[in-house]
């Protein structure tokens, strides 16, 4: 989709920027074109994620602002820089904030990690080079978690760019860019969850629905659902959830004299999707001791710090992380959309409400209500 009109020059393009946590405003500012080994993007339509909201609000200490947020989205190339091999105009791609350079350690490591040593520097958001694309009035502005994703033009370097079917609607498989992703790949890729096991997930947002949807694939015969909303209960129960709890009405002592009572002392996988820390401690008390497998997925606030007792280790419990569930982006996020092509993988049952970009606002509001899965931004 190059366009002699826009090639090799700075593009205008309408965007969603933080210019200090909580002041979200809309901007018309100025893209540059693709340097080499760089890709600009004309996005379609990009969702909401609680961690555009985490970092809007401030959490991430380290956060540079002003910044445009956004990192869940899907669009189509406009144009390439030089040494583009891998991607042309016209493409359909997703952006991805956890990128695949192909040929660093952490890429070619036989664990099979997710880790690419082309990560964006932590709280910056800008890829290790340090460029950024974007600026108003000749005040540079970063893009958030590397793709900034809140503007109807994006450059992004061609690492961080999936290639995908271009009759995928790009509008539900924007998702595959993190939320749903993520809480899949833990299940599936991560902890591995087994036919005919207990399952226990902690915040049911859209990661911790997508844990309960891909713990019901698996086979998992107890899928139990943690949250302090009860409205959210419905929605898990239809994705698979056996049973739901709200967490604010039981304390430690309820919590485990429950677990003894009905689920013999814990659970085979527990997978927490709340970020918060106590949560985090709280999840690994349900884990079952012997065999059982906690598995972080949520975000907690800069500085926050977990605490847990070295008991809980040494009873045989093991307790790990995951980000974007150990999908590596570039070849797997083409093969999840094909998933979704072919009905085998829900993404449209997650987008719950539909907002134009002079909306956002709204649709922040909406998501850190709880009363949402995804909200997506459309751009034109």
């Amino acid at each position: 989709m190059s366009s002699t009109n826009t090639q090799n020059k700075v593009i205008k393009s309408k965007a969603a920027v933080a210019w200090a946590p909580n002041e979200l405003k809309i901007e018309t500012i100025d893209v540059a074109p693709p340097q080499s080994d760089e890709v600009r993007v004309k996005m379609f339509a990009a969702a909401v994620c609680h961690t555009d909201i985490f970092a809007f609000q401030g959490n991430d200490k380290c956060q540079k602002f002003p910044l445009v947020l956004g990192h869940e989205g899907a669009g189509i190339v406009e144009s390439v820089g030089d040494n583009v091999k891998t991607v042309k105009p016209g493409d359909h791609i997703v952006p991805c904030f956890r990128p695949q350079c192909g040929n660093c350690k952490g890429c070619t490591h036989p664990s099979g990690t997710n880790i690419c040593s082309k990560l964006p520097l932590s709280g910056v958001g800008l890829p290790v080079d340090l460029k950024t694309s974007y600026s108003l009035n000749n005040k540079e502005i970063h893009r958030f978690m590397g793709t900034g994703n809140f503007s109807q033009y994006v450059v992004l370097p061609e690492y961080a760019v999936a290639k995908i079917d271009e009759s995928a609607p790009m509008d539900k498989i924007c998702l595959l860019g993190c939320g749903v992703s993520t809480g899949y790949g833990a299940v599936v890729n991560t902890a591995k969850v087994t036919k005919g096991s207990t399952v226990a997930v902690w915040g049911l947002g859209t990661v911790g629905i997508a844990c309960v949807m891909a713990a019901k694939e698996q086979g998992a015969t107890t899928i139990i659902g943690f949250d302090r909303h009860d409205f959210k209960f419905e929605t898990a129960k239809k994705f698979g959830a056996t049973e739901c709890f709200n967490i604010d009405e039981l304390d430690d002592q309820k919590l485990l004299k429950m677990i003894d009572e009905k689920y013999e002392g814990g659970f085979d996988f527990v997978f927490e999707a709340t970020g918060d820390v106590k949560v985090m401690s709280r999840a690994l008390i349900t884990t079952r001791m012997g065999w059982g497998v906690c598995t972080i997925l949520g975000r907690a606030a800069e500085g926050e710090e977990l605490c847990i007792r070295p008991y809980h280790l040494l009873s045989g419990k093991t307790l790990r992380g995951t980000s974007f569930g150990d999908w590596k982006s570039r070849d797997d996020i083409p093969k999840l959309v094909q998933k979704y092509m072919r009905k085998e993988l829900k993404v449209d049952d997650f987008i719950t409400h539909k907002f134009k970009l002079d909306e956002i606002n709204q649709a922040f509001k909406l998501l850190d209500s709880g009363n949402t899965l995804r909200s997506v931004i459309y751009f034109d």
